[in-house]
């Protein structure tokens, strides 16, 4: 069997020139690449440091989220900071889903909707705690 050597999330939105400007606003994007056909964009590759994800305009058979509605997968980002990267999306025009917290799973987080209808989920590490203290923790919230 062949070896897998990456898995990039593609994102699917209404508005492919508008998100690419919101993510180089509220991530500090780079877009490393951009296609487009009569005007519509069918692949663009964008950069976060060292993490790429791909977009592409809604079409061809590829619906984009409801903003609004909740959307069947969700972006997570890994963060030193997150209040200060929530705030970044939040004044690029992202909406608060779950506000920024501590979480009894040893982070501080929360979650964020951007206008093309994906949930992006920020979350910042606490504290270092093995999966057993973990599962207390929630197991001590029911």
């Amino acid at each position: 069997m062949a070896d897998i050597f990456q898995i990039t999330p593609k994102l699917v939105v209404g508005d492919g020139a508008a998100a690419l400007a919101f993510y180089t606003a509220a991530l500090g994007a780079t877009v490393e690449e951009s296609y487009t056909v009569d005007g519509r964009i069918v692949h663009a590759t964008v950069t976060v440091g060292e993490l790429r994800f791909e977009l592409k305009d809604a079409g061809d058979g590829d619906p984009a989220p409801t903003p609004g509605q909740h959307p069947p997968v969700l972006m997570s980002l890994g963060v030193t900071d997150a209040d200060g990267v929530t705030e970044r999306l939040l004044a690029a025009g992202a909406s608060v889903v779950y506000p920024v917290a501590d979480r009894e799973y040893g982070s501080r987080g929360g979650r964020v909707a951007d206008p093309f209808g994906h949930h992006w989920m920020v979350s910042a590490p606490l504290e270092t705690l093995t999966p057993d203290e973990v599962q207390a923790r929630l197991d001590a919230m029911s």
